[in-house]
């Protein structure tokens, strides 16, 4: 059996609708690709190395009436979007000293950044406001992160992106859930003024630290990665055992096939896959 559940990152609603509005069919599909996916880094046979990826997008979005209740979700959480984007872009250092509303603000960065960063950015601050803002959302979300951990009983979790920021609180919220290693790619954690200062359990004296089920505590991050700000989590987490800086790709900095894909992982990887 597979040692390995994932959890994903952001951007991955369209597979819920391309299985039909299926959150089972949705992990599956994911599944399968991220089984190939890492399949590059270990060098091995095509084999099943993850049990499943846990899939949570679909409580990030209404999943009411279409594409007109949708718009009428994203209107509703337009400021609280906003707020998210500026405090991004201010970890990136972008507009720091722009004044002005935040409407005008938000619309002059999206027109100042290059095409990668605001097509990141479109889909970072809805979904990273959607978990952080609305309770009834983020409980969703660690739910069915805990279910898939409790059915799987996984030795390994790899949470890539907003997946480490939801298997986080998930594996704080219920200390019963004991895993040997947690690898986290591409993630924000450490971001502070958008997800840092929000997370559950909060920070304390500015520290968070390694949730009490999880031996041991991996971090990759991508030196170019505009979500992993700071890159190195250490610097505001006690109980990391391992981080490593890597060079993923200048343009795809921050995808999961990337990550993945990336050497980085099997040393770590190795011993639970024998």
């Amino acid at each position: 059996m597979a040692a390995i559940v994932g959890v994903h990152g952001i951007g991955k609603y369209n597979y819920y609708l391309e299985a039909g509005r299926s959150a089972t069919g949705a992990a599956e599909a994911m599944r399968v690709k991220w089984d190939r996916y890492l399949q590059v880094a270990l060098g091995g046979e095509a084999r099943a190395y993850f049990s499943e990826v846990a899939y949570f997008s679909h409580h990030l979005h209404s999943g009411k009436g279409g594409e007109e209740e949708e718009a009428r979700a994203a209107a509703a959480a337009e400021g609280q979007i906003q707020q998210v984007l500026v405090a991004w872009a201010k970890n990136l250092g972008v507009g720091e000293h722009v004044t002005g509303a935040l409407k005008s603000f938000t619309g002059w960065l999206l027109d100042r950044l290059d095409g990668r960063s605001a097509a990141f950015a479109k889909l970072f601050a809805p979904e990273v406001a959607a978990y952080l803002t609305d309770e009834g959302k983020r409980e969703k979300c660690r739910q069915s992160v805990a279910d898939a951990i409790r059915r799987n009983r996984p030795k390994v979790v790899i949470a890539h992106s907003l997946g480490s920021v939801v298997a986080y609180e998930t594996l704080w919220g219920d200390p019963s859930l004991r895993i040997d290693l947690l690898i986290t790619l591409g993630s924000p954690l450490g971001m502070r003024n958008v997800v840092f200062e929000r997370l559950l359990p909060a920070p304390i004296n500015g520290r968070g630290e390694r949730p009490p089920g999880v031996k041991r505590w991996v971090n990759i991050a991508d030196k170019d990665d505009i979500a992993a700000i700071p890159a190195n989590l250490a610097v505001s987490f006690t109980g990391i055992d391992a981080e490593e800086l890597v060079n993923l790709d200048w343009i795809d900095f921050h995808t999961v096939e990337k990550y993945l894909g990336c050497p980085a992982l099997d040393p770590h990887l190795r011993p639970f896959l024998a």
